[in-house]
């Protein structure tokens, strides 16, 4: 058997400067140890040289008392067990790390991982994951005797369902995933503090005692701009019709259970012509990004799953999406996990992006978080922080650049060498989490109320030009957009114009009864 060196001593881990002197541990030390081709997780845990103990972004920091005992002396099995103890301890499930240690060892050697401490907890969970990944049992793991019952995923570090009991290892697996697709959410303040937040009941506040014509008005407005929304994210301008279609398709979201015929036909409305597409479900590589001006050469941002692992995954997604929309996970990181799964998966040629925000709207209102007969406009929100939507798609996408092996096609496509599935199936969506509910917080705070809002103003004016000046609706309309686009004063043209029979002294009147309903509130 090997020595072992799991905890490593350094200034520099991997590209990461240590915040403080000490041993890098946990995940990231077997990562390193072994050479597997995953990407760090996210937070690296280290162990400094003296009694501090905090985390940031990057880095969880213990004092010494906490660095596994990790020497010359200690067989590399046993080492690994230690560094395990403590990811699972204070890291929570990395299932990325378990899939490639069941890659790593044959079973004699993973038999003897789990048979270190064989009644302990943590012993119980390594083995339950291990054979859970695997999909098969070891023939040489020892009956247990112990009749208590321990979670896998530890609810204080990760966001877990209800859970099953496995009587085998005496565990609860509330893994909220199935084996082909789950992606793990790690608790953070910011989560944690919307999840406080209740919006789920808080959504449809600004709605009661306003009129029936109001809430449909400004849903129907709601619907086009969210449908709209989701072609300029992808840098197209849709046509009304066509963006009216989409926006039909938005408005039925949740009316039907998700299947893969079911997301062949919503690409099937958002492709308007199939001339150049290969319709449904790629039977070739995928990727993001650009290709280079002279060659040609793919230069991707962003490579998909392979096409040989789409059934598998596709499969994998919408079992675990039935799993969550019938369990106790909150709403929105329900959508954030079926949601980002899809995208990152890309399993069309075209269309993903636009049926991923289609996602988020069919599972808010699966599990009845939409408010009903309002759409929840949350692509508006997102064209309006496009940096931060790149951002945290970027987040996913770049880290695993490093370890797809890929070449070039003769249509300067890319063709995928090695196995990705694991990434497809087990990454972490924190980050993708924060990032929707801040989408759903602006939401629920600024666009829907502000189109409510005026909405009711521009029924106070009509009816102000109405009383005072008979005008019609369609005259109402353009001098609303008049003065919309010029703060409020109507322009020179517009006076000489379209509105030439208005005297100075009543456009004088008009502007400042315009300013008083849409800015005094």
């Amino acid at each position: 058997m090997n020595s072992a060196h799991f905890s490593q001593a350094a200034h520099v881990f991997l590209g990461r400067s240590l915040p403080e002197e000490g041993h890098v541990v946990g995940y990231a030390s077997i990562i390193s140890k072994f050479e597997f081709r995953i990407p760090l997780p996210d937070q690296i845990s280290m162990v400094c040289s003296r009694n501090k103990k905090y985390e940031n972004a990057q880095w969880r920091v213990f004092p010494d008392k906490y660095l596994p005992e990790d020497n010359s002396e200690t067989e590399e099995i046993v080492a690994l067990y230690r560094q395990l103890v403590f990811a699972l301890k204070y890291e929570g499930v990395n299932l990325l790390v378990f899939s490639q240690l069941v890659k790593h060892y044959n079973e004699i050697m993973l038999t003897q991982l789990v048979n270190i401490e064989p009644e302990g907890q943590y012993s119980r969970r390594i083995w339950f994951l291990i054979e859970w990944i695997s999909g098969k049992e070891l023939s040489g793991k020892e009956k247990l005797t112990k009749r208590s019952y321990i979670p896998i995923i530890d609810n204080t570090l990760q966001y877990s369902i209800e859970g099953e009991k496995s009587s085998r290892h005496l565990v609860i697996n509330n893994l909220p995933g199935t084996i082909d697709f789950c992606p793990l959410i790690r608790k953070s303040e910011k989560l944690e503090r919307y999840i406080s937040e209740n919006y789920s009941e808080k959504k449809g506040a600004y709605l009661n005692g306003l009129r029936k014509d109001i809430v449909q008005r400004a849903s129907a407005f709601l619907l086009l701009k969210d449908s709209k929304a989701s072609f300029t994210i992808e840098g197209e301008s849709p046509k009304s019709k066509r963006a009216a279609r989409w926006g039909q398709a938005i408005g039925q979201a949740g009316s039907k259970d998700l299947s893969k015929e079911e997301l062949i036909r919503l690409q099937q409305i958002v492709i308007e012509n199939e001339r150049f597409i290969e319709m449904g479900f790629r039977e070739k590589g995928g990727f993001i990004g650009e290709h280079d001006r002279s060659s040609g050469e793919p230069l991707p941002a962003h490579i998909s799953a392979k096409w040989e692992d789409l059934d598998k995954l596709v499969a994998g997604l919408l079992s675990t999406n039935e799993k969550l929309l019938n369990s106790n996970l909150d709403a929105v990181l329900t959508a954030t996990v079926v949601a980002f799964g899809f995208v990152f998966i890309h399993p069309f040629e075209d269309g993903n992006g636009r049926i991923h925000r289609y996602l988020i709207h069919h599972v808010l209102a699966k599990k009845r978080f939409s408010q009903q007969g309002m759409i929840f406009p949350v692509s508006s929100s997102i064209l309006d922080h496009l940096d931060d939507y790149r951002s945290v798609l970027e987040a996913y996408s770049n880290p695993l650049l490093d370890f797809i092996e890929w070449e070039e096609t003769e249509d300067h496509n890319v063709n995928v060498l090695n196995d990705t599935l694991d990434y497809y199936r087990y990454f972490d969506a924190t980050k993708q989490a924060e990032f929707l509910y801040d989408c759903v917080h602006d939401t629920i705070e600024n666009i829907i109320p502000n189109e409510v809002s005026y909405l009711t103003n521009y029924d106070e004016f009509k009816r102000y030009l109405d009383d005072e000046f008979e005008m019609p609706d369609k005259l109402v309309a353009l001098l609303v957009r008049f003065l919309d686009q010029n703060e409020g004063e109507l322009s020179k043209r517009a006076r000489e114009k379209e509105f030439a029979s208005l005297t100075e002294t009543e456009v004088g009147e008009i502007e400042r009864n315009y300013k008083s309903i849409f800015r005094a509130k």
